[in-house]
């Protein structure tokens, strides 16, 4: 039997081991068991984002239930000897090293998968240090409460009498302001250590739209069935202006379907590949919304997951959908390299760019995107301009076929020395 075609059983060997049952695996990755069970028994193909989940579920790296562990093993070897480092590696010779020392190798490849992590982690963190407006708001309540108490106390500290009352008005502000900063402390410590949230802390309202629509897998069954958007629940989104943003994105979404039927769209992905620009003719419409149906196929239609990133002409981030081994980040400024902001300065031309995003992480992607205007602008009227790029992760086998254009997640974070667009030093150290 083929390799791919043993994902299933891997799954459920690795499922059999760490201990779970078939039903709390399907809870943890948000699918049925009788599903799950299907997969496990290789009566249903698995890719994209469930693989990433159940092999994260499992502690597992993906490759390791597709190809199984040796082959996990070596292509993580050639993935750690192919990053930006001093030393040489003999990459053609990964697979002695593993089948000679597997526990060496099983070691390097771990340590490769901790440095990842971590510096996953920096960006993650220095991205949120220097541009969450949550955190930004807690901690000025911290320093402005501080800095009241502060006063309060140096003015029962100078010497001489104070009258009664004035004596008693000074230690009841103290008391509240310390009541305050207490409380701020403790929300802020909880903000900071809350790792169960993960993704979402969500204060903006473009944030809590974009965990609405990833928890859904960027899917919406009811919409691809031509209900109407009115039957999408909303009630998650706590504020009026998440909601009023959701409603916009589902009504685009709505017409997309309309224009693209799932089934017919399915179709001619299967007559076309993933081309956007045959796609693009086929139905009659514009690419930007080709874009945006590729990022909203059901899990298993495309061979692997694919990212969306909407900015407007000042280059803020509108919308993103993140996929692997692409850091996106939420706070902070994005890398001024990225084709989505050249389609800026080149509005209706579609311009596709192969990328490799500096760090320790070796991907490549295809970039694919476009500028164009919201609306007909009127004579002597400016138009606003949008930007939309599509994300497509480039298969092992084709990576070095072209070359890349080296490119960062933010300027913060990444490790390009020689940059011209750089707007501020990187806080990652020496070959980190």
């Amino acid at each position: 039997m083929a390799r791919d075609t043993l994902t299933g059983s891997r799954i459920r060997e690795r499922r059999q081991v760490v201990g779970f049952r078939q039903a709390d695996l399907a809870r943890k990755v948000g699918i049925s068991a009788s599903y799950l069970n299907l997969i496990e028994h290789n009566r249903r193909r698995i890719g994209g984002k469930l693989l990433v989940n159940i092999a994260s579920a499992l502690s597992v790296e993906p490759s390791a239930l597709t190809e199984g562990a040796e082959a996990a093993l070596i292509s993580a070897l050639r993935e750690a000897a192919a990053t930006d480092g001093a030393a040489i590696a003999e990459t053609d010779r990964a697979d002695e090293l593993a089948g000679r020392f597997p526990g060496w190798a099983e070691l390097l490849a771990q340590l490769f998968r901790r440095v990842n992590s971590l510096e996953r982690t920096v960006e993650t963190l220095s991205d949120r240090l220097t541009h969450d407006p949550n955190l930004a708001a807690s901690l000025h309540e911290v320093l402005s409460t501080a800095a009241a108490i502060r006063s309060t106390a140096a003015i029962l500290a100078e010497p001489g009498e104070l009258a009664t009352e004035w004596r008693d008005r000074f230690h009841r502000n103290l008391h509240q302001d310390a009541e305050r900063l207490a409380e701020s402390s403790k929300s802020l410590v909880a903000y900071l250590d809350d790792t169960d949230a993960g993704e979402d802390r969500t204060g903006v309202p473009v944030e809590q739209v974009e965990t609405f629509v990833a928890a859904r897998g960027h899917h919406f069954a009811e919409l691809e069935r031509g209900e109407a958007v009115a039957n999408v629940p909303l009630n998650e989104l706590r504020s009026g202006a998440a909601r009023n943003i959701a409603r916009k994105w589902l009504d685009i979404y709505a017409s997309d379907v309309k224009a693209m039927p799932l089934d017919r769209f399915v179709d001619a992905l299967d007559r076309t590949g993933l081309e956007p620009m045959a796609l693009s003719r086929e139905f009659g419409v514009d690419l930007v919304a080709v874009f945006r149906r590729l990022a909203s196929l059901p899990e298993g239609v495309l061979q692997h997951e694919v990212g969306l990133v909407v900015c407007d002409a000042s280059g803020s981030i509108l919308f993103r959908k993140a996929t692997a081994g692409f850091a996106l980040p939420r706070h902070g400024e994005s890398c001024p390299l990225w084709p989505l902001f050249t389609a800026l300065g080149r509005p209706l031309v579609p311009i596709r760019r192969r990328v490799s995003q500096l760090g320790r992480n070796t991907a490549e992607f295809d970039c694919l995107a476009v500028a164009w205007p919201q609306e007909m602008p009127d004579f002597n009227v400016d138009p606003v301009y949008h930007s939309i790029m599509l994300i497509l992760p480039v298969p092992t086998a084709e990576r070095g076929e072209t070359a890349a254009l080296p490119v960062g997640s933010s300027c913060r974070v990444c490790p390009s020395r020689e940059c011209a667009a750089r707007r501020e030093p990187s806080v990652l150290s020496e070959g980190f």
